[in-house]
């Protein structure tokens, strides 16, 4: 049984930047790091959602419990593996408490409503996620950031490279606290 990994959970808005994130630390290619994104899986339908798990948070939920499992089961042997979805902090965390993940760390990736929407506009070609919904998400998971103290990694009117140095140093901290456990 290969050892049980940091494990490091980006969230955040639509337009936000975690799948740009993750992607390229992903494309660094730093050994032992693995990175994931919760949407390679089959999303189902909203009206799947509400008929198999009774709404869309308790898919969601159940969606953030089964790839924290699947990490900690650790196939590709990383030290640290990190997973890109937009889920609830503290889902997350509760997660990790009853899995047992001893390092485990959730960071907001986060940008200004008016950079997100500009995004989802045009260079993600998604303008149908730019809704009072999102940006009450968005709103909500910076509220998280807030009360839980979590790392917050600001990607507005900032160089791509800065946010992705900024991943990397939150995935090195991981590593060296994973050692020292």
């Amino acid at each position: 049984m290969a050892t049980r990994p940091a494990l490091l959970v980006l969230t955040g808005a639509s337009g936000a930047g975690k799948t740009t994130l993750v992607r390229a630390l992903d494309a660094m290619r730093i050994p032992g790091v693995g990175c994931h994104e919760l949407d390679s899986m089959e999303i189902p339908s909203a009206e799947e959602m509400i008929a198999r798990w009774s709404g869309t948070m308790e898919w969601q939920n159940e969606a953030t419990r089964y790839w924290i499992e699947r990490l900690l089961r650790n196939d590709g042997g990383h030290e640290v593996a990190v997973l890109d979805g937009q889920v609830r902090p503290s889902e997350v965390r509760a997660a990790y408490a009853r899995l047992g993940v001893r390092v485990g760390q959730v960071a907001l990736v986060d940008c200004a409503m008016d950079e997100r929407n500009a995004r989802l506009r045009g260079s993600r070609g998604q303008p149908e996620l730019i809704s009072g919904q999102m940006d009450c998400w968005a709103a909500y998971l910076r509220g998280q950031c807030d009360a839980l103290d979590l790392p917050r990694i600001d990607t507005t009117a900032r160089p791509a490279a800065e946010s992705v140095a900024e991943l990397a140093a939150l995935v090195e901290e991981l590593r060296r606290l994973r050692s020292a456990a």
